[in-house]
């Protein structure tokens, strides 16, 4: 089993830039394959970025393909979201995610965090 605990949520203008991260607990961190989702007001909560449990291989939602990048660091039991040129529509609650299986991972994931809030201001 693993704990997840996002932070780094906030406020931010339109074209702006924003990182959320994510801090597992457990000496297994490596072995999953991690995820973020999110979720608008109002809209069921979505995809956005996956990388494998040794960060060799990443997948991203087309809506942010691009502007966002996904990493983590094994050393620190910790995922990352980088957010650049965010738009207003990106702005909703974003979730952690960890799974055994990286194609499973992004429509079923095994384990969630409790969620970070962005808000993007136009």
């Amino acid at each position: 089993q693993v704990q997840l605990v996002e932070s780094g949520g906030g406020l931010v203008q339109a074209g702006g830039s924003l990182s959320v991260s994510c801090a597992a607990s457990g000496r297994t961190f490596s072995r999953y394959a991690m995820g973020w989702f999110r979720q608008a007001p109002g809209k069921e909560r979505v995809f956005v970025a996956a990388i494998s449990g040794n960060g060799g291989s990443t997948y991203y939602a087309d809506s942010v393909k691009g502007r966002f990048t996904i990493s983590r660091d094994n050393a620190k039991n910790t995922l990352y979201l980088q957010m650049n040129s965010l738009k207003p529509e990106d702005t909703a609650i974003n979730y952690c995610a960890a799974g055994w299986v990286l194609s499973r991972l992004t429509r079923s994931p095994d384990y969630w965090g409790q969620g970070t809030q962005v808000t993007v201001l136009s």
